[in-house]
């Protein structure tokens, strides 16, 4: 365990002991002021990006309508568009051309997986009955299937949309990625990258924009390709990063302002990474507000878990948790000095939230946003006290806390505050009770969380995270622990698929963010906590999107 303990004078027979705080030694921001000292973009050159955006988008439309009575072509132009990440722009053109595509009887492997995607990725419930002329006598997928990547690859990556109990999509999962890895080091670019890319991270499974990204130069080595769909997706992802740096240049500057940094040393700093993250779960420029609130709310609950995990005594614990749940600045003065600093900054972020949404009408939305960081910390506070007793629960007592502790519900319904009219105060009460989706979406959270963190945790000092709760209950070994996460986890997507198939109680838009949420985890916490370990591939990831524009 990495212990610091608190420096004083020599101590007296009637003084205090001194207190000893844990310390997980986190690096510092790795991108400084960076973003802070970002210059906005010529105007001008902005608007002349916007004309062209603006022609594009009607040759592109133009492009549709052409497609129409071809449904291959159709496909396959959707499905570039929606890869390219300028699918904002079509959703009626889309959902109106997917429409009339759902009685398509295609025969070919390529065409058949492609539209089952596309309709499932749009919450339309096709069913997996369509791969049975795929099989043999024997109930096999035929072995001549395997000659042809690109339907082989189709296959795979509409596998990824499977819900419960669809076993054919399992066995197609399983088909694919053998055949694949064997096969992927013999074939040429662009299909080798492509191929590559999917077996490392399904389509399905991936950040939107970060997709989009590594997507734009494949699709320019298609030799099929489109040219001005091409333009536009260039000039689009260049035009929304401009956007995305400018709002991140604002976020940074009220983080910097905060100065956390030399007032909780302790806590991660990590603003960029809170953006980055955030931006996984709406990148669209008509949710800039709603982007703002949500890093805020993310980058204070970092800070708050810091708190709770590694510095604070179980005694400044129990008074931060009141102060929390009465929400009144007059409770600061219970605090100690370095909780009086996060307690009102957070105050602060609900309070401008309630400003914006006071302007829209909307207030009431934060209440259920307050309830819900409420309900985080309480979670943080009763993790915090197995630590001190040194409590090991059962899985079931651990993960009825550890599923609010992950965050994910809290972010979930957070993300909906700022979102606009399609957002209702029956929305919100759905919300709070839990839906499967939602529950779904906090197992993956907190087991892909703790898979990859549980060591280094368990090394400076955490309460038994959901790795040595199952090993302890089950008798098993780690490793065996990992196997049975994985299938947990494969679980939780089969049931956030199911969740996203019409007809929905809330509407699509919102179950977007969710599920965005959700991927942003296979970013996060796929191989190591790359959050926490913020030197690692994310500061590339970041990079992409924040940093380098894409070549015109």
């Amino acid at each position: 365990m990495f212990v610091q303990v608190s420096s004083g004078p020599a101590p007296t027979l009637n003084a205090k002991p001194e207190v000893v705080r844990r310390s997980a030694n986190y690096h510092p921001s790795i991108w400084g002021d960076r973003f802070i000292i970002q210059t906005s973009d010529n105007m001008r050159s902005n608007g002349r990006m916007e004309e062209q955006i603006d022609e594009l988008k009607e040759d592109v439309r133009r492009m549709l309508r052409v497609a129409a009575d071809k449904p291959s072509l159709k496909m396959k132009l959707i499905d570039a568009i929606q890869r390219l990440g300028v699918a904002y722009h079509f959703e009626t053109e889309i959902e109106e051309a997917l429409q009339q595509m759902y009685d398509t009887d295609d025969h070919d492997l390529y065409s058949v997986a492609l539209r089952f995607r596309l309709l499932r990725q749009q919450g339309h419930n096709v069913p997996s009955d369509v791969f049975n002329k795929f099989k043999d006598k024997d109930g096999d997928f035929k072995v001549t299937l395997v000659h042809d990547v690109p339907s082989m690859l189709s296959l795979y990556e509409a596998t990824h949309l499977r819900v419960h109990g669809e076993d054919i999509l399992d066995e197609a999962l399983a088909f694919t990625t053998t055949h694949l890895t064997s096969m992927v080091t013999h074939l040429s670019s662009p299909l080798a990258t492509q191929v590559m890319r999917a077996l490392k991270q399904p389509l399905h499974k991936g950040m939107p924009r970060l997709e989009a990204r590594g997507y734009i130069p494949e699709y320019q080595e298609d030799e099929s390709r489109n040219e001005s769909l091409l333009k536009l997706a260039k000039l689009d992802f260049n035009l929304l990063q401009t956007l995305h740096k400018n709002e991140l240049s604002d976020i940074s500057k009220w983080w910097k302002g905060l100065d956390f940094s030399s007032k909780l040393p302790f806590a991660r700093s990590r603003v960029v990474e809170c953006y980055f993250w955030i931006l996984g779960v709406y990148f669209e420029p008509q949710y800039f507000l709603a982007r703002r609130m949500l890093t805020k709310v993310i980058s204070m609950t970092s800070i708050l878990d810091d708190i709770y995990d590694v510095y604070g005594t179980i005694e400044e614990l129990q008074l931060f948790t009141e102060a929390i749940d009465r929400w009144d600045i007059s409770a600061i003065d219970q605090l100690p000095e370095y909780m009086k600093v996060c307690y009102r900054a957070l105050l602060d972020v609900y309070d401008e939230m309630e400003e914006e949404m006071t302007k829209e009408g909307r207030s009431y939305r934060v209440y259920y946003a307050k309830e819900q960081m409420k309900t985080q910390v309480g979670a943080y506070f009763v993790e915090a006290k197995w630590l001190h007793r040194g409590h090991i629960p059962t899985m079931e007592e651990y993960m009825h806390v550890a599923l609010t502790s992950s965050g994910y519900p809290m972010l979930a319904i957070t993300s909906f505050v700022g979102m606009g009219e399609i957002v209702t105060k029956e929305t919100f009460d759905v919300m709070v009770n839990e839906p499967k989706m939602v529950r779904a979406s906090a197992i993956m959270a907190r087991l892909m969380d703790d898979l990859v963190s549980h060591k280094f945790e368990q090394q400076r000092g955490h309460c038994a995270s959901s790795v040595e709760c199952y090993m302890k209950e089950h008798g098993v070994s780690e490793q065996q622990v990992h196997i049975e996460f994985q299938k947990r986890i494969t679980n939780a997507w089969k049931g956030i698929n199911e969740a996203c198939l019409k007809p929905t109680v809330v509407p699509m838009p919102l179950l977007m963010r969710v599920l965005n949420l959700v991927r942003m985890l296979h970013v996060m916490y796929t191989g190591d906590d790359v959050y926490t370990n913020a030197e690692s591939a994310l500061k590339d990831y970041i990079a992409l999107l924040l940093v380098d524009p894409i070549p015109i």
